[in-house]
This record gives structure tokens, sequence and C-alpha cells, in this order.
């Protein structure tokens, strides 16, 4: 076993990544989560992994290649592709689909296989980063049940990011964060902190209980049981090459159930893949 890789040392950390270990970093990367890291990338991969090794006391990026490598440094892989996702999102990003969603997919979906008031109706918020837009759907779909008596539904909110899942399970923000969510839902689903020093507010209890937040690896099985009558997996797989996109987008189709929804970021799109989806509106596509 690499003697560097089991015991840190505390030297001072290397000024520059070299490009063979960009390229060894690079390519642990893409295996591992399926993101491609051009060399445009290399200055930024080289500020944020400085940040993990002087957590870990480690003076080069050699020797922290030599960790991650080694099996005693397995569960440092989680840290390295935490540094290098990128988790954008807001509430209500992106508000022409959900307004689809409530006036054309749910009852659709309602009509053709009774979805939310049979079985649950399931939704997954696939890249879910800082819960926000999980919290947006619990907010819709909590709104929408009060119009359907004996609507139930089920949000899964999945991401790559340890960092981030444990920011959404919280369900705690700044608030110029919810500038986003509408007035009356403000009021009804926000709660004020007690602390009038802190301007943060949390989501509150009732729409908390309806989102399971987990880890997931797109480069993995997804290991649900159930189908997905609606996904959502939006600003994602633009940092996917177009072989990765297509597996991933034939992944989603086996997982939603027939005329499900699968909802794509603004910049996205399935043109030129070999998947069983056509599209119904901008970035809106039916199984």
């Amino acid at each position: 076993m690499n003697q560097r890789a089991s015991a840190p040392s505390k030297q001072g950390i290397s000024p520059a990544l070299s490009d063979r270990e960009f390229n060894r970093f690079s390519a642990l990367i893409y295996e591992t989560a399926g993101i491609k890291m051009p060399p445009a990338k290399k200055i930024m991969l080289e500020a944020r992994l400085q940040k993990r090794l002087k957590a870990l006391g480690i003076g080069s990026f050699e020797e922290y290649g030599d960790y991650v490598f080694d099996a005693r440094g397995k569960s440092e892989l989680v840290h390295l592709i935490d540094v290098v996702t990128t988790n954008k999102t807001d509430f209500f990003r992106e508000p022409a689909h959900f307004d689809y969603l409530v006036k054309s997919a749910i009852p659709s979906l309602i009509e053709s296989r009774d979805a939310g008031t049979g079985a649950p109706f399931r939704i997954w918020s696939a890249g879910c980063s800082t819960g926000e837009e999980p919290y947006t759907m619990s907010m819709v779909l909590s709104e929408f049940a009060e119009s359907r008596p004996g609507f139930r539904s089920s949000i899964l909110a999945t991401d790559i990011s340890t960092d981030v899942l444990a920011k959404a399970h919280k369900g705690i923000y700044a608030d110029d964060r919810v500038d986003g969510i509408p007035l009356h839902m403000k009021k009804k689903h926000l709660l004020k902190s007690k602390d009038k020093n802190k301007s943060l507010v949390r989501i509150g209890p009732h729409l908390r209980s309806m989102v399971q937040f987990r880890r997931l690896n797109f480069m993995e099985e997804f290991g649900m049981h159930e189908q997905m009558d609606v996904i959502f997996c939006r600003n994602v797989v633009i940092y996917f090459d177009k072989p990765t996109q297509e597996r991933l987008m034939n992944k989603f189709c086996k997982q939603l159930v027939k005329g499900g929804y699968l909802f794509l970021g603004h910049s996205e799109s399935i043109n030129g893949l070999d998947v069983p989806l056509k599209p119904v509106a901008s970035t809106v596509y039916r199984k």
C-alpha cells in the first residue's frame, strides 16, 4: 500500500495541478459520475481541490490522487465528486414547467391511469441540489391536492452531492432565496426564524414530510422498485457527453410509467438521441 495514501503529509500544498494529475482526476470523475472535465476546467478543478488538500493535510495533488485511488481513501471519492459538481437552483425555476405539470401532465395521468387517486402520484427530482426544486414540487402538489380530494403524491429527491443533500434535508433558506415563491404560498408554507437577527425561513413540516432525499449517482443502478409518473432532470445532462446522455435518458425511460413525463432544462434536448420519448411542450417529453 502506498504510504503517502494512508498517512497524509503536512507539507505546503503544491502550487499547481500538473496535466498528468488533471488527466488522472478527469478520467476518474468521468468514470465515476459521467461528468466531462475538459482541459478548460483545469484551473477550476485545481482551485476546488485545494480546499480538500488543506482539510486533509495533504501536501500535493499527486499525493491526493494516490490517496483517492487507494482503497483506504475510497470515502474521499464522494468528496471529490462534491467539489466538481455545480449546484445552482432556485424556487420555481423555469415556472412554465410547473404550470404544465399541474394543468396538463397530472390531469392527463389521472385520466389515463388514475395516478394519485389509486396509487400515489410519484415524481422524482433528479439532481435536486439544495432542495429548491423538490420543495417547489411539494408546494405545487399540495395546492393541487386542495382542489382534488383524495389526491396523494410522493416526491423523491436525489443528488450525487452529499453536501447539498444535507442542506436540502434541513429545508432552511435565506430570505432572498425564497423571492421566487408566490406571496400566498410563502404565508402558507414557510416558517420564519424565531431569531429576529437571522433572515432565515424554513420549509413547513407538512411539505418536508412529502419529500424523501437520498444520494444517487446516475452512473450506477437506480435501485428503485416503483416507476415514476414524472421525472424532472433539469440542467444536469449538459455536463455529460452524448453517449452518456443517451444511456441516462434510456434509464429514465425505464423508470417512467407508460405515458409518463420527463422535464429537461431550457438548454437541453433529446435531439440526436435514440430514446422512446416525444416532445409535448418546450423541453417536456412523454414516454
